[in-house]
């Protein structure tokens, strides 16, 4: 298949846009009618601490990014309903996947959308102001309510965070695969190879993952430089699981 027919890109529908029932609004916008572009995988997502982490890892260390895990994981919007803690993550689909969403989304800051791109899905969102402790303003939050992947280089590191490649069916896989030789466990965020009290397999022999996702783990057993994260390759593996209890 031609490469450019299987571009793909990630969208999230996050915590504010489903408080505010804009689910179907969102995605009637997104449809293949409106873009061309197909599902390639889909999930509702319970957002653990390391996977909005390494989602949001761009900004590590900015004032704003406390506020920034809590709005994803959707504490913010739903601080006494944990049951209600999710987005809706999918791959697209097709020729030039990245821009003709983006396009539709609008620009990240929703006054920005508002001025420039009336009727864009981020134009319905806002900007929240974040205090101290005090009540002094020291920054802002986008509540925009959608996520979409800024270019390929980023749709490739987002897919890979948010989706195991059996989540997307074979023929729509747009980065290289390989089936793991090995099992890796996971423990108080460190990779083991052998099963240790307290720690959780994540991947076992035979199973299908990302290549770049086993070259990580290979290089991470080495203890040499990797362009991944261990926690970038783990977290995907977590989705969904019940914390465990000690």
């Amino acid at each position: 298949m031609d490469k450019k027919n299987i571009e793909q890109t990630l969208v999230l529908i996050k915590p504010d846009a489903l408080k505010n029932s804009l689910t179907g609004y969102i995605l009637s916008q997104l449809s293949e009618f409106h873009t061309g572009l197909r599902f390639a995988g889909t999930k509702i997502v319970h957002v653990g601490k390391m996977l909005a982490e390494e989602h949001y890892a761009e900004h590590r260390g900015k004032v704003f990014f406390p506020s920034l895990l809590e709005y994803i994981m959707g504490a913010l919007h739903y601080p006494d309903q944990p049951e209600k803690h999710r987005v809706i993550a999918i791959v697209y689909q097709g020729p030039d996947a990245v821009k003709k969403i983006r396009d539709i989304v609008g620009p990240t800051n929703p006054h920005a959308a508002r001025e420039q791109k009336p009727g864009c899905i981020r134009a319905l969102g806002t900007v929240v102001p974040i205090k101290d402790t005090e009540g002094n303003v020291i920054g802002e939050r986008m509540d925009n309510l959608i996520h979409a992947s800024a270019n390929d280089s980023d749709a490739e590191r987002e897919i890979k965070l948010w989706f195991k490649p059996n989540d997307i069916p074979p023929f729509m896989h747009s980065y290289s695969t390989e089936a793991s030789r090995d099992f890796y466990f996971f423990r108080e965020n460190k990779l083991c190879t052998k099963e240790e009290p307290g720690s959780r397999c994540f991947i076992v022999p035979g199973e299908t993952a990302w290549k770049s996702d086993l070259e990580t783990l290979r290089l991470q057993q080495q203890g040499a430089p990797a362009s991944n994260s261990f926690e970038s390759v783990v977290a995907k593996y977590l989705i969904n699981e019940k914390p465990q209890t000690t």
